[in-house]
């Protein structure tokens, strides 16, 4: 085992050793770390080979706030080398986030505290925190070296922007403040919904690989089924939401806070914004509905078109009508809000009283709201002349 070992630090002295820089003989393996991280520490100390053919130790101090391990042995990476390396683990604080967990499930860092080296070290840490490591070269000087900790806002997104329906997605998370323990492969669960759906189902997500920080899991999509464990209820032309709650934030956010992270993909034939809805045929009516080609001055008409909406899920929108002279001047402007249900086709008008005769233009827009005005169809426009 300490052959093995041996080999492991002599590819890691490699890797840290151009981080050495000449003010100070500490290097680590990473400039900032998270809560629970897995810390490589290489010290360069020639002096301290005292024999060329055996593999020698150090003792030095490894700290975090208030959280000491002392003394703590490191390695020599090889005979003859100079070069001695190490981890500590950071076993984060457990009070930070109480008994429910990072994640809601009872996951939480562990917080313990000791080792003796040279990989064996337990340290707590918090979530704005920082790691020094100590190390006595001589009666006079004392060397250190120092990394931060700190926690990240993740990262979420669908490898994929669009899946076929019946098929399976894979959403990824990326935050190494969830890979609590370094060593394993961390899980934990997250949010995913649809159109067809807004209750969703949870997913699992597991980390790619031991101290990788990032998670993957897979959800699949059914057109047949109801939401249930990994298997997610959809329609063609939903739209699919994922949501990671980041709940380890960093400064300034208090530890308490957390933020609602979320993407989307579409599942079937993706719907282009301007063709959700189809809107055609503008006329102008009289109250019976009848077309007209020109209107009286104080005469009621209508201003209608037909919409059709060509997804198979529910859409909400806003019917708009402008009026504007010949002169571009707007003289009205009203509104007919509801919602079209999957393939819906629909008559709608606006009425308008012209005050003068003369020509004027007609403008509506199809939109998907007052307060979200993403246009669901082209605008159209239709001539009123009045007499």
């Amino acid at each position: 085992m300490k052959f093995i070992f041996v080999i492991t630090l002599s590819l890691l002295a490699l890797l840290l050793q151009t981080q050495l820089a000449d003010a100070s003989n500490i290097g680590f393996d990473k400039r900032a770390y998270t809560w629970t991280s897995l810390v490589h520490i290489m010290i360069y100390a020639p002096d301290f080979d005292s024999d060329p053919n055996l593999v020698d130790t150090i003792t030095v101090s490894v700290s975090t706030n208030g959280h000491t391990i002392s003394p703590y042995e490191l390695v020599e990476t090889g005979t003859n080398t100079g070069m001695f390396a190490g981890n500590v683990t950071l076993t984060g604080d457990p009070l930070l986030k109480g008994t429910g967990g990072v994640d809601g499930q009872g996951t939480e860092p562990s917080g313990i505290q000791g080792g003796r080296g040279p990989n064996d070290g337990f340290l707590p840490s918090e979530n704005s925190d920082g790691v020094t490591v100590s190390f006595a070269y001589n009666r006079d000087q004392t060397i250190t070296g120092s990394a931060l900790i700190q926690w990240n806002v993740g990262q979420i997104k669908w490898l994929e922007q669009n899946y076929q329906t019946n098929a399976q997605g894979v959403l990824q998370i990326i935050d190494p403040d969830m890979n609590l323990n370094p060593k394993a492969i961390d899980k934990f669960e997250t949010s995913v919904w649809s159109d067809s759906d807004s209750g969703g189902t949870k997913i699992a997500m597991s980390e790619t690989g031991k101290d990788t920080g990032i998670f993957q899991g897979t959800v699949y999509f059914t057109t047949d089924s109801q939401s249930s464990g990994g298997r997610l209820h959809v329609t063609e032309g939903d739209t699919v939401t994922g949501e990671y709650v980041d709940r380890t934030l960093p400064y300034p956010h208090s530890p308490s806070g957390e933020m609602h992270l979320t993407t989307t993909t579409t599942v079937g034939r993706p719907v282009a914004s301007l063709e959700q809805v189809n809107s055609s045929n503008p006329r102008i009516v009289n109250s019976f509905g009848n077309i007209i080609t020109a209107a009286k001055v104080n005469q009621q008409i209508l201003i209608e078109a037909d919409l059709k909406n060509m997804q198979q899920r529910d859409q909400p929108f806003a019917y708009l009508v402008q009026v504007e002279d010949a002169n571009g001047v707007t003289l009205s402007l009203s509104w007919i809000t509801g919602a079209l249900t999957g393939n819906q086709f629909l008559n709608l008008a606006e009425s308008w009283v012209p005050l003068s005769s003369g020509k004027y233009t007609a403008q509506i827009f199809v939109w998907q709201s007052l307060a979200e005005p993403n246009a669901l169809s082209l605008p159209l426009s239709t001539t009123i002349m009045v007499q």
